[in-house]
């Protein structure tokens, strides 16, 4: 379980005492040195920020995985997204809809759910159940997974874990479907870990 003093991004800016427009002039100078896939973490007093940042992360493209309040501390989190990040075309050729996945959930059936999402947007938001294995881990805990049982790749569009699963499939498993398109469009129950 995380906490969230145990939630941290790759680059932590502080923008305690800022007021808007502040914390985003200072986001986007951040994010910009940052590698896709990587999470910011903005520390802000400023009470607007939360809406602020919820709109510059739509507008510009990366992820806002959520905040965190401590006090009057206010933690956000953003994931910066690679710019063909929603245009790359998919190869897997297993896949199952979200429907589907709710549907074997519902009926709990013995499968395994993948994350393959950064921790930070696996601790706001996942699938009850979820194991999370980050893309970027997924090489070298591939051990952690066993090749009898049916996983299920989850990430937020479907292009992280189309990548998972042709990963897994080298690695000779054979029971892997990317779940299509995944926590952008879940309507299932999700629970968080922070």
């Amino acid at each position: 379980m995380t906490t969230s003093n145990q939630l941290n991004g790759d680059v932590t800016i502080d923008c305690r005492g800022l007021a808007c427009p502040m914390p985003i002039v200072r986001t986007k100078k951040a994010i910009e040195g940052m590698s896709s896939g990587q999470v910011i973490e903005v520390q802000a007093t400023d009470k607007g920020s939360l809406a602020d940042l919820q709109a510059w992360s739509r507008k510009s493209g990366h992820d806002y995985l959520g905040t965190v309040t401590e006090g009057e501390l206010m933690r956000h989190f953003v994931r910066k997204s690679h710019p063909n990040e929603l245009k790359q075309s998919m190869a897997y050729p297993h896949t199952v809809t979200n429907d589907e996945l709710t549907g074997l959930v519902e009926k709990q059936q013995e499968i395994l759910i993948l994350d393959v999402r950064e921790a930070a947007e696996f601790a706001f938001q996942h699938v009850p159940g979820a194991v999370s294995i980050p893309l970027g881990q997924l090489e070298e805990r591939v051990s952690e997974l066993s090749k009898e049982q049916d996983i299920y790749v989850i990430c937020r569009t479907g292009i992280r874990s189309d990548l998972a699963c042709q990963l897994l499939m080298g690695h000779g498993f054979l029971k892997v479907k990317n779940v299509l398109p995944g926590m952008s469009g879940w309507s299932g129950r999700t629970v968080a870990s922070i």
